[in-house]
């Protein structure tokens, strides 16, 4: 019962750390905007980017990638097993992607899921990191590399033998990462995605 309880808690403090969101105070900060109301409508990196400058997505993809990592960090110690540090990671990804905090209109939940990779998977993290890297800069598309970059977590994870229950998370953690970026993904499809470096409104 304990345990159970500090599985909870760890899930309760994942989502609640996730659900702050950098990108809309440093929006309000930097140019007293909503964020979430200009370019794709996303309160994540890549907008904040298009919408506010390399400073201000500098800023925000730091600060996204440190609450997955904290929220991973504080399940791991709080439980004592990875479990509850990818329970707790998972959550924060959900609270940055629906927030309760901005009536649940966040990010996509790709920085986030990095952080608490790099505390929990550094060397699963760095293959992930290095291929988004890869894919984005040869095809110019952010969107592209995150898609690719997150469908290939469950696979690694497999790979790395970790038990199912955390094969199992990275799959849901993938799947939501491709599901919030259906929109870039018809647009792919269609030759209609902004490329890296290019204007526009939209974005992850």
């Amino acid at each position: 019962m304990v345990q159970l309880i500090k599985y909870l808690l760890a899930c309760l403090i994942g989502y609640f750390t996730g659900s702050i969101a950098p990108s809309y105070f440093v929006g309000k900060a930097m140019m007293n905007i909503d964020i979430r109301e200009h370019g794709s409508g996303n309160a994540g990196t890549t907008n904040t980017l298009r919408v506010l400058g390399v400073k201000a997505g500098v800023i925000v993809f730091v600060c996204d990638i440190l609450k997955g990592a904290l929220a991973a960090w504080i399940g791991l110690k709080l439980t004592n097993s990875l479990l509850g540090g990818m329970l707790a990671g998972s959550l924060a990804v959900a609270g940055h992607n629906w927030p309760v905090f901005l009536n649940f209109k966040g990010g996509k939940g790709i920085a986030s899921s990095f952080g608490l990779l790099l505390v929990l998977f550094p060397k699963i993290a760095l293959i992930l990191f290095l291929v988004e890297i890869a894919v984005i800069y040869f095809t110019r598309y952010v969107s592209l590399g995150s898609i690719i970059a997150s469908s290939l977590l469950p696979f690694l994870l497999i790979i790395f033998r970790e038990p199912w229950e955390l094969v199992l998370l990275g799959t849901i953690l993938a799947l939501i990462a491709v599901i919030r970026h259906r929109d870039n993904i018809s647009r792919l499809l269609k030759g209609e995605e902004n490329k890296m470096g290019r204007s526009g409104k939209r974005g992850r």
